[in-house]
């Protein structure tokens, strides 16, 4: 479907709110490929704010996670601005006015973009974290709040509010957690380690041993350790999956399927047998569409029904 049906869908006719729509929908489909396959299973209406929320975190992370220009600075000055216009309600910058409509429209808590955008700001200086609660509480703000404000837009069933809310934050964390395995290598080159020095003494590694490998293979210690890290992360989605039968079920099927897929990224390091700090794994196209498909053909029919 395309952006327009989707916006119609959804009642946004103002052309320059469509036209920041627009930019949050390319925005997700160029850098969330999996986040983006999944949105496809939600009703037309719900697609553009979830392609809002994504646009708000992505072009956020950028400010200062980009490997040839980031800019810190502007990522606080820009935060500052959001929080601002999310107060008033609007926004001259695109992506902004995009995702203050959302949250407005679904009544998203100001606290969650709050400690979002907080989180953001800890990449400015903070590159380790001691103990694995350390770690907990950037990912409360980076990967927790970001389920949360899912959660509206999901409509969990009545009396389900809260239950539902408590495994969105779980899944939050399991789907970051998935990335920062993935990304060690990458993430080494910003100068930064999301796994738990902890966990790295644990083994006995060191940053230096995580450093890219030009093919060789991972020492055991990094392999120990990345396969500790898999099965925790492994924990938090058992712990998270009984949240979606708790959604309406016309958003099962999204969330199924970005389980599955995020979930799949674990395997791929398994198959990859634990080579990430040189190269970035990935759940394969046939894998990603054996996946949607079958839940797309399964969201239609909830749709039907509702």
């Amino acid at each position: 479907m395309s952006a327009g049906r989707e916006l119609d869908a959804a009642g946004i006719t103002h052309p320059s709110l469509r036209a920041a729509y627009a930019q949050c929908r390319r925005l997700n489909s160029r850098h969330g490929k999996t986040y983006y396959l999944s949105t496809l299973l939600l009703p037309p209406a719900k697609r553009p704010h979830v392609h809002a929320l994504y646009g708000l975190a992505r072009y956020a992370d950028e400010l200062v996670d980009d490997l040839t220009s980031p800019d810190p600075a502007e990522l606080v000055a820009w935060s500052d601005r959001f929080l601002e216009d999310l107060a008033r309600g609007y926004s001259d910058h695109p992506v902004s006015r995009a995702a203050i409509h959302t949250a407005r429209t679904w009544a998203i808590p100001t606290a969650t973009f709050e400690a979002f955008l907080a989180s953001m700001q800890m990449d400015i200086t903070i590159t380790g974290y001691p103990t694995y609660a350390d770690l907990e509480r950037y990912m409360d703000g980076s990967a927790a709040v970001i389920g949360l404000q899912m959660v509206p837009i999901l409509e969990p069933v009545a009396g389900a509010e809260a239950k539902a809310a408590a495994h969105a934050r779980t899944l939050g964390e399991a789907f970051q957690l998935s990335n920062f395995i993935r990304d060690v290598g990458e993430d080494l080159r910003r100068g930064r380690v999301y796994l738990p020095q902890e966990d790295l003494d644990r083994f006995g590694v060191t940053r230096h041993d995580l450093r890219p490998a030009d093919g060789r293979p991972a020492s055991p210690g990094v392999r120990d350790l990345l396969a500790y890290e898999i099965a925790r992360t492994r924990e938090l989605y058992a712990e998270a999956e009984p949240g979606i039968d708790l959604l309406h079920p016309t958003s099962r099927d999204c969330i199924r399927t970005a389980f599955a897929l995020y979930g799949g990224i674990l395997d791929a390091v398994e198959r990859a047998d634990y080579q990430v700090l040189d190269r970035r794994v990935g759940v394969p196209l046939t894998r990603r569409l054996g996946v949607a498909l079958p839940g797309l053909v399964r969201a239609r029919r909830a749709r039907r029904g509702a």
